[in-house]
């Protein structure tokens, strides 16, 4: 809640002062609604918020961060050093400018910073910060991806969407908390329910807060980042490009929602299921064909097996299914259905790509029965952690109040598909 609205509330009785400053106690029904009236720091100011970093196409080497001001501020500053146990590092810092753009939402004009680092030292730890001339950000630190295949562990988060700040918070915070070493999180879309919301986004940051400045994030697109302008034409949210910096390498015309990076011996691909599916495709297979690593992960929004008929999306089952099978993705991550799934292509639950389907925010979908699926989970926000090594990867899937719920580990093969171990009894379906 801002000052003024504070103030609006000074000539009221005691009772409706009680009630502006804690709104969430007159929810519709005696039930909150903290997700539309949750107090935070909405409206941009001087002071750096919204700061979110993301890998850049050669991790061991770029790192980009982003962030947001009022519009008083024309041009954004970072400083960067590499970390020391000292605050010597001070001594030795360099700046960057931004490239700075303006976007005006229902929060008021804003203007949005991005510098990407490059040049950097593989498995280094940084610090930075960012800010102008009169008002900087804290410290922060993030670490380079090696330059080699070694083990490294990351976590996959699917839709928020809803109650963002007051239901979903628990969820990227709980999943920090068991792996604050993970190098990276994965969200497969549907981030906010309504893309040109800004409240809904300044919830979505005020969740994660300074986690997103810390561990870098790949995002990818999903329905609910998308709307229809005057026209009826299907437009990506004007925040997309603003507030994250991604990597560029993807099919022209889609840049920052469909690119690939690797990080580690293992490549990373975001694909976006909302347009120009075919076009993606061709893109695709030019990437799976020429993949050096020994790990591949796929993460798009809609999924290619639903859980529920008819909802699994034609489009991707004849574009891009034939090309994750003939190229041996090892995990696809997807989102959309708030519910969760996981299972194999054809229903052979010993070996090929496993697809997972999950949901970190409030809102549920009752789970039906599909061959396909191997392990399924009804009303419950999740969080996975997946866990690399030479030979094998570990997939271990949280409920947010940390119960383990799903396990297994797949194993490679040398030129067989790889073979899958559950980890967990099949009293856990």
């Amino acid at each position: 809640m801002s000052r003024s609205q504070v103030r609006a509330c000074e000539p009221l009785k005691i009772i409706m002062v009680f009630l502006c400053v804690f709104p969430f106690l007159s929810g519709e029904n005696g039930r909150a609604d903290s997700s539309r009236k949750a107090a935070f720091n909405l409206r941009p100011s001087a002071i750096p918020d919204r700061i979110i970093l993301s890998p850049g196409e050669n991790p061991a080497r770029q790192m980009a961060v982003t962030w947001r001001t009022d519009s008083t501020v024309k041009q954004g500053v970072a400083e960067l050093a590499q970390a020391e146990s000292s605050s010597d590092f001070l001594k030795k810092t360099r700046q960057f400018h931004s490239v700075t753009s303006h976007l005006s939402s229902d929060s008021g004009p804003a203007h949005y910073h991005s510098v990407n680092f490059k040049k950097l030292v593989p498995n280094r730890l940084y610090v930075y910060r960012v800010g102008s001339r009169e008002t900087w950000s804290e410290w922060f630190q993030f670490r380079t991806a090696g330059s080699q295949a070694e083990p490294f562990s990351f976590i996959f988060l699917g839709d928020a969407q809803n109650d963002i700040l007051s239901l979903w918070s628990r969820v990227i915070r709980a999943a920090y908390s068991t792996i604050p070493t993970a190098r990276f999180f994965i969200h497969a879309g549907d981030l906010v329910n309504h893309a040109g919301r800004d409240r809904e986004w300044g919830e979505w940051f005020q969740a994660g807060g300074w986690i997103y400045a810390m561990v870098p994030n790949l995002l990818i697109p999903g329905n609910h980042e998308y709307h229809y302008d005057k026209q009826k034409n299907l437009r990506l949210s004007a925040h997309w490009r603003n507030q994250f910096t991604l990597p560029e390498n993807g099919v022209q015309g889609m840049e920052e929602t469909v690119y690939y990076l690797d990080y580690q011996g293992a490549r990373i691909i975001g694909l976006n299921s909302n347009e120009k599916i075919v076009e993606q495709a061709a893109w695709l297979e030019k990437v799976l064909d020429n993949n050096p690593n020994r790990w591949t992960f796929v993460v798009f929004h809609h999924p290619v097996f639903s859980p529920r008929r008819k909802r699994g999306k034609k489009e991707l089952m004849e574009a891009w299914r034939p090309l994750i099978n003939r190229y041996r993705v090892d995990m696809v991550f997807q989102g959309h259905e708030h519910t969760y799934a996981r299972g194999t292509d054809g229903g052979d639950q010993k070996s090929g790509t496993v697809y997972v389907i999950s949901v970190s925010g409030p809102k549920m979908y009752n789970l039906p029965s599909a061959r396909w699926i191997k392990r399924g989970v009804e009303n419950a926000q999740l969080y996975q952690v997946i866990s690399t090594a030479p030979t094998y990867l570990n997939y271990k899937a949280f409920t947010a109040t940390g119960e383990l719920v799903d396990a297994f580990d797949l194993v490679k093969r040398e030129n067989k598909t790889n073979l899958l171990v559950e980890r967990l009894s099949a009293d856990k379906n």
